[in-house]
């Protein structure tokens, strides 16, 4: 059996407004909070991560807080989203809701054979929620505004927009073992989306890849997103995906020691960041399950820094 990543892991994106998306995050797609720390490459920004009642690998959407103006949308960029939720009548459910809140939202729709939403957060960060056909398991979380029934269960499929799939293809299928398993036609008639499945498959395994040539080259800003990240089940699984990248030439980060997992990223030929991430050691390595997100978390290297960081940072609340 070849080397084979088994989902989505999490999605970093950008906000500039940390508290307003801490809000939305929680409150109105009634997500858990389950780490409040900092990028660790700039501890004056937070890094806020929203999950499933357990903190699931392959159910982190992540934020980092940035002082920066919107995105400017086109390719060459993760384009959209996917959430999924365990019924076409949750999904039905969620458009009520959106209605009533004013959250920006399209029409319940069939696409790619399943019951999909598309919808927007205040900051134009563009989301798919979609019926899983009760593929995957559902952590919900108890203190949760949504209804268990309804929540949010976890990522994918990820949309990613190229001008050309062809090196894309190539990176995707040789290095990173994914196949293509069907195409269906962009919803907005722009092109055509190739769906690459990896491991198991299921939406919780796939990317999707929009070819659109048309597109002016997006610039990151808020509104965007920033990495899509890739699951590898354990530290040995990482060491031979980046024995791989290395084996094919492909520049990478070199692993790069996170605390709550471990990752190595790079980019693809269109330019977009990716990045491989172990399932372990997980968000409870520094605080209890049932209190995550509730303060400031730091990594052991942070820890000294601890008073410094707190006083730059903004309130949340």
């Amino acid at each position: 059996m070849s080397l084979q990543l088994t989902g989505i892991h999490h999605l970093t994106a950008i906000t500039a407004n940390a508290p307003e998306n801490l809000r939305f995050y929680t409150k109105t797609l009634g997500l858990r909070l389950v780490k409040k720390t900092v990028n660790q490459d700039d501890t004056t920004a937070y890094h806020l991560f929203y999950a499933d009642g357990k903190a699931t690998p392959g159910t982190d959407l992540t934020f980092f807080d940035w002082p920066v103006g919107p995105e400017g949308r086109g390719t060459h960029s993760i384009s959209r989203t996917g959430l999924r939720v365990g019924s076409a009548e949750s999904v039905r459910w969620w458009k009520r809701g959106f209605t009533e809140l004013n959250v920006s939202a399209g029409e319940v729709t069939e696409l790619d054979g399943r019951t999909s939403l598309d919808f927007e957060d205040g900051e134009g960060q563009r989301f798919r929620l979609l019926d899983d056909g009760g593929l995957t398991p559902s952590h919900p979380w108890d203190r949760s505004p949504v209804p268990a029934e309804h929540q949010i269960k976890g990522l994918g499929p990820i949309t990613i927009s190229v001008p050309d799939i062809t090196n894309t293809a190539l990176v995707l299928t040789h290095v990173m073992n994914m196949a293509e398993v069907r195409r269906y036609v962009s919803p907005d008639g722009s092109g055509e989306v190739h769906v690459l499945s990896m491991g198991e498959g299921g939406p919780a395994a796939e990317l999707h890849v929009a070819v659109q040539p048309d597109l002016p080259i997006a610039r990151q800003g808020a509104g965007a997103v920033h990495h899509v990240a890739f699951r590898a089940p354990d530290m040995d699984a990482l060491h031979q995906w980046t024995e791989r990248l290395n084996g094919f030439r492909l520049p990478s980060s070199g692993e790069v020691e996170r605390f709550y997992f471990r990752s190595l990223y790079f980019r693809e030929p269109n330019g977009i960041l990716f990045e491989i991430a172990t399932d372990g050691p997980g968000f409870a390595v520094d605080e209890p399950m049932e209190t995550l997100g509730e303060s400031l978390s730091l990594p052991p290297f942070l820890e000294p820094k601890r008073a410094q960081i707190e006083a730059r940072l903004k309130p949340l609340e």
